[in-house]
C-alpha cells in the first residue's frame, strides 16, 4: 500500500511554513486544527454507541474490554484501561491494554513491533480471548499489521471486534464486526499521528469506557459512586459525592462512608434507603450494581 495516499500521511497545506512560524501563529494554528477533531468524532457517533453496547453486553456477561494498539495508539488503549480501576472500581482483569512490544513500549518505543501480527495473537492468547469479550483495535494509520491480526484472532475466538482508524477505507475496519473510522487528516507535523489522531483515538477511549461503565450503573448521575478512595485526595472526593448524591451534612457522609468501608455507592444507599451498610450492600447486588434500583428509585 502507498501509505503517502493516506490523509494522516499527507502535507497540510495550512502548516507548509511550520519551521517559520511565529509561536504565537503556531500554536493558534494547532488550536484551529485540533477543533476539527471532536467534528470528526461527532461523524462516527453511531458505530461508537454501537461498539459501546457491545462492550457493555461482553462486561454483562463476564467478558472484558481489550484494546490492541501500537506506538502511540497502544498507549492510548493502555491509558484508558490502567484509569478504569481507580475511576470505576473494576478490577485490572475486566478492561485490559495489550501493546505491541509489551508493557516496556510505554516508555521506551519498540517501533518495529507494529509490524508482526504474531505478536497480537501471542498476547491474545497470554491472556485466554474468548468469545465473552470485545478487542478494540487502535490504528490511526488504519493498516498497522499488529493490530490487524490481533483482530483477525480475536474474530476466530468468538469475539467481538471493533476497530478504530483516522483513515477511510482503513485496512483494520475489514476484520472488525464494528469499523470505526475518524477522518482526521493532515497533521499540522506531516505524519505525527500523536497530534490529531491521537486526540481523536483518547476521545474515542473516553467515550467507549466512560459510556460503558455507566450503562453497567458505574455512576449515580453523574457522580462516580464506584470510586476507589485509594488516597486522600479521592477519600475527600467520596466524601464529596457522598454528600452530594444524598444532601446530607460532611460528618455524616463520612461516617457512612466508614461503615461502607469507604466505597460511595454502599454509603450512598445506606444514606437514601434508610439502612445498614450490610443491607445496602445485599441490595446493591440484587440490583446488579445500579443504584437508582437499589434506593427504589426510577
Amino acid at each position: 500500500m502507498d501509505l503517502s495516499t493516506l490523509g494522516t500521511e499527507t502535507r497540510n497545506e495550512r502548516t507548509a511554513d511550520l519551521d517559520r512560524m511565529p509561536v504565537t501563529e503556531l500554536l493558534s494554528v494547532m488550536n484551529d486544527e485540533d477543533r476539527t477533531v471532536a467534528l470528526a468524532v461527532r461523524e462516527a457517533l453511531p458505530e461508537i454507541g454501537a461498539a459501546v453496547e457491545a462492550i457493555t453486553e461482553s462486561l454483562r456477561r463476564g467478558g472484558r474490554l481489550i484494546y490492541i494498539g501500537a506506538g502511540t495508539s497502544g498507549r492510548i488503549g493502555l491509558l484508558d484501561a490502567v484509569e478504569c480501576p481507580p475511576t470505576f472500581g473494576t478490577s485490572p482483569e475486566q478492561v485490559v491494554g495489550l501493546l505491541s512490544g509489551g508493557p516496556g513500549a510505554f516508555v521506551l518505543a519498540v517501533e518495529g513491533a507494529e509490524d508482526e501480527p504474531t505478536r497480537a495473537v501471542a498476547d491474545l492468547d497470554e491472556i485466554g480471548v474468548d468469545d465473552r469479550d470485545t478487542v478494540v483495535g487502535l490504528a490511526a494509520s488504519g493498516r498497522t499489521p499488529y493490530v490487524v491480526g490481533g483482530l483477525r484472532h480475536a474474530a476466530g475466538k468468538g469475539a467481538v471486534t471493533v476497530s478504530v482508524a483516522c483513515n477511510r477505507d482503513a485496512d483494520v475496519s475489514r476484520y472488525a464486526d464494528i469499523p470505526i473510522e475518524i477522518p482526521t487528516g493532515p497533521e499540522v507535523l506531516t505524519g505525527s499521528t500523536r497530534l490529531k489522531a491521537g486526540t481523536a483515538e483518547k476521545m474515542v477511549c473516553n467515550m467507549l469506557s466512560t459510556a460503558s461503565m455507566v450503562r453497567l450503573g458505574k455512576a449515580y448521575g453523574n457522580l462516580m459512586v464506584d470510586v476507589k478512595a485509594s488516597n486522600e485526595k479521592l477519600v475527600d472526593r467520596a466524601r464529596r459525592i457522598v454528600v452530594q448524591a444524598t444532601g446530607a451534612d460532611p460528618d455524616t457522609a463520612a461516617d457512612a462512608l466508614r461503615a461502607a468501608d469507604g466505597h460511595a455507592k454502599t454509603a450512598i444507599v445506606m444514606l437514601l434507603a434508610h439502612c445498614t451498610a450490610e443491607e445496602a450492600t445485599r441490595r446493591l447486588e440484587k440490583a446488579g450494581g445500579d443504584t437508582r434500583t437499589a434506593i427504589g428509585r426510577p
